[in-house]
């Protein structure tokens, strides 16, 4: 087979048309490809070549005018011009199947008629941010509705998880955005209905009524069960504490986001999560530089395994910059829960760049940020979503639309000579390098505030607390048995919450009335007090302790001072004042849940 000549221009093809060489089944591409691919790679000795990841000042220079290699040309090495080192044609090739696979000539016709037709680039689209919604589950009950109420004279986006969509929206509007599902069927939880969500508040309870039945607005509902004999109506308190709180926390776990972040690659005991890296250096812009990413099995600062970003780098025939990327994820990552990428790495006194792609397209906008490591010396560097720059070959792209970490495609660190739109790297020095990289992982920025509240009860801790006198306690507490272990499986519940990694508060009420919110409150923890609360000032807590870091992995008890015997009214022309929660929440304590005396002696359920 004979290869045709190619005239070599001074200003030649952008890498963004050769980067559309890529796979087509059309017949055309198919007739064509093994011999335009073979060609065009032998012919064409890419003055700028199609997988350029970084800018420099000046570009590779090779001897212009007729190029003409036939099918018997050498493999290996191609010799630049005198006084420059050979390049790796080879190890080119290698990168380019690694990350692309084979190019395809009827993807490059289409795309180079595509340009022709429409110059313009067109103006990208900036994707409307759906984020920060708060999700109100159990909101058509007593408190949940006024959570619901208070959210929305606050400005903020709600969704609602409910199981009668027509009840819904007639106590709450026909406009509200509700999710219809059932937290005792998994199936009814689809990960995609809670996409945007990024706090919790749990309003969902086991349902008891009075056995004799109930007038049609529920009024000894209302009153509690201390004025009625109560039972279980609908599901078991085990299907709904603590089957359903399950069923919620593998729901929205993702979407809220953990304390400890996610891994997205690194060790953890036995277990590891790792990534498909590929070296991509200046090689593929006509350079020398090479790198590889390894794992090292005793390398880490503990003496476990940990990845090593190692190379050497050179400014022959106009390089200077090596780095790793990932293959394109399968299914992109969503880190719209965290607010940055936190790195675990030794450093070694260089200026480093981590870049993320968002689109699955090669030659791209990366989304970059550069940092500086501190020689001989294990760090975490956290790079804040919010920092990153939107460069394509390094220049910074003023019109491109905001990151978007709801679709995380593919990482990459990169060591250059180069910084952004001219700059240079102050650290650079040629030679080899060596990264230790432990892991890369998601944060939450501090102070963390609860992602979850949860609205469980008081007195789930004391059915069988050893020494407990029963008889001086509130119904639930006699009645557990009774009543399918109400409050056991609320216990369980709970543990659910504080085991998720989530952060969360959980606020446990003492009996609920429907008086109005404004009395003078008791915070405890221990799982102790016994009093009222109403329905609306609960309400209130749980929306304040969302924005709250001090009630952030706390579990309390609140009751009002009023004892049940007074009723508690306000005068609506003159009110009490707001509360600041936030005085109720710094007294509280991490770790003081009442459940230390049950674990001196518990009890199977």
């Amino acid at each position: 087979m004979e290869c045709w000549s190619m005239q070599i221009s001074p200003s030649p093809p952008s890498s963004s048309i050769l980067n559309n060489l890529q796979g087509s089944s059309s017949h055309f591409g198919r007739k064509l490809s093994n011999r335009f691919l073979h060609c065009q790679l032998l012919s064409s000795p890419f003055p700028k070549p199609f997988l350029q990841l970084d800018d420099r000042p000046q570009s590779f220079v090779y001897q212009h005018g007729l190029a003409s290699l036939s099918s018997r040309t050498k493999r290996g090495p191609i010799s630049a011009e005198a006084g420059k080192q050979s390049w790796d044609f080879g190890r080119f090739v290698k990168t380019l199947y690694f990350f692309n696979g084979p190019p395809s000539p009827a993807k490059f016709f289409e795309f180079l008629i595509e340009k022709l037709s429409n110059p313009s680039p067109s103006k990208p689209v900036k994707a409307m941010d759906t984020s920060g919604i708060v999700l109100v589950a159990g909101a058509t009950g007593g408190v949940g509705r006024r959570v619901v109420d208070i959210l929305r004279k606050k400005g903020l986006p709600v969704r609602v998880l409910v199981r009668n969509e027509e009840k819904a929206r007639r106590m709450l509007g026909p406009d509200i955005d509700l999710i219809v599902g059932d937290i005792t069927k998994e199936s009814t939880l689809v990960p995609e209905y809670f996409k945007g969500v990024r706090k919790v508040i749990n309003a969902v309870s086991v349902i008891v009524g009075p056995k004799e039945g109930d007038t049609p607005d529920r009024a000894k509902y209302s009153q509690g069960i201390k004025f009625f004999e109560p039972e279980i109506k609908g599901d078991s308190p085990e299907m709904v504490e603590y089957i359903g709180m399950k069923n919620l926390i593998n729901a929205v776990k993702g979407s809220v986001g953990l304390r400890k972040g996610k891994i997205l690659f690194g060790f953890e005991g036995n277990n590891s999560t790792e990534l498909t890296w590929g070296a991509l250096d200046d090689v593929v812009m006509g350079g020398v530089s090479e790198s590889s990413f390894q794992i090292d099995r005793r390398g880490s600062e503990i003496g476990g395994p940990t990845g090593v970003f190692k190379g050497v780098v050179s400014t022959a025939n106009n390089g200077g910059f090596t780095s790793i990327r990932t293959k394109n994820f399968s299914v992109p990552e969503d880190l719209s829960a965290y607010d940055g990428l936190e790195l675990r790495l030794k450093g070694d006194g260089r200026r480093y760049k981590l870049i993320i792609r968002t689109s699955l397209n090669w030659d791209t906008v990366g989304y970059t940020a550069s940092f500086d490591t501190v020689a001989s010396q294990w760090q975490s560097i956290r790079l804040p979503f919010s920092s990153l720059r939107p460069i394509f070959r390094a220049r910074t792209v003023s019109d491109a639309p905001p990151f978007d970490p709801t679709n995380v495609v593919s990482l990459q660190l990169m060591f250059s000579k180069f910084e952004y739109d001219g700059k240079l790297n102050p650290t650079f020095v040629e030679g080899a390098f060596e990264l230790p990289l432990s892991s890369i992982q998601t944060y939450i920025k501090d102070p963390i505030c609860p992602r979850f509240v949860h609205v469980g009860s008081a007195g789930v801790t004391r059915p069988d607390r050893p020494g407990l006198d029963l008889s001086k306690q509130p119904p639930a507490v006699r009645l557990n048995k009774e009543l399918g272990f109400i409050l056991t499986f609320k216990l369980k519940g709970e543990d659910l919450v504080r085991e998720s990694g989530i952060p969360y508060a959980i606020i446990r009420p003492c009996a609920l009335t429907e008086e109005p919110a404004g009395a003078d409150l008791i915070f405890e923890q221990g799982d102790n007090i016994t009093g009222k609360i109403s329905r609306e000032e609960v309400a209130l807590i749980c929306v304040a302790a969302l924005d709250s870091p001090y009630a952030c992995d706390k579990t309390f008890e609140v009751k009002s001072v009023i004892p049940f015997s007074e009723p508690f009214t306000v005068d609506p022309e003159n009110p009490p004042p707001e509360k600041d929660y936030n005085i109720y929440f710094k007294t509280l304590k991490d770790g003081i849940t009442g459940k230390e005396l049950l674990e001196q002696s518990p009890v199977p359920v």
